[in-house]
């Protein structure tokens, strides 16, 4: 994007559902910005562990170092002073402080790229990158494949049997739908769909083949 240079600070949002490139995207713009010799400091949540503990990576495989953060408000803490741009991957893993802390950074001329999920297993906007995007200069939504028709998927279907928000998982858990594709809450549909009741085979009964 276009920004006047300065001490002006934006902050750039990457969003969609999982295995859309998200964390690839993030990367890609990070690398472009130390190759122009711009100080960049990375972050992402503790939480999130499922490659490596001190590295943003892919589910395609690139990787760039990065800080562990419990909270939001250690971003701000492990700040370096000299700082240009500041990368933030699963976002939506800090809770609603990250809208806070974003934009101070922004405020203080920081170049701030944010990577995370716009809504939940459930297919509802995942607080708090709804306001997240209220407040960025610049809005980057992401499709991936839906793994059942091949269509363009936003949603992330979860396949485990779990009603809680944050279950941290890749491929094993997970997988893109489309909007036909995509189930809510299949547990759920399992649950009210009952048992499954086999029909009887004539003749069975006698010990007929």
């Amino acid at each position: 994007m276009d920004i006047v240079k300065g001490n002006m600070g934006w902050i750039e949002v990457v969003v969609g559902p999982m295995f859309s490139g998200k964390s690839e995207e993030l990367i890609r713009r990070l690398r472009r910005a130390e190759i122009a010799r711009q100080r960049v400091q990375i972050f992402k949540p503790a939480i999130d562990s499922r490659y490596t503990a001190n590295e943003i990576v892919s589910h395609s495989g690139l990787g760039i170092p990065s800080d562990n953060v419990s909270k939001a408000s250690e971003i701000l803490e492990k700040l370096q002073p000299r700082t240009e741009v500041v990368g933030i991957d699963e976002a939506q893993f800090l809770g609603d402080e990250v809208v806070e802390v974003c934009t101070k950074l922004a405020n203080l001329g920081k170049r701030v790229i944010v990577a995370g999920l716009d809504t939940d297993y459930r297919g509802r906007p995942f607080e708090p990158m709804p306001r997240l995007l209220a407040v960025a200069e610049e809005i980057t939504k992401l499709l991936a494949i839906c793994v059942r028709c091949g269509n363009p998927a936003v949603h992330t279907q979860r396949l485990v049997d779990s009603e809680e928000l944050i279950v941290v998982g890749a491929t094993e858990m997970y997988e893109a739908r489309c909007r036909r594709c995509f189930e809510p809450n299949p547990a759920q549909a399992r649950k009210e769909a009952g048992p499954v009741i086999m029909p009887r085979i004539r003749g069975a009964a006698n010990g007929a083949a």
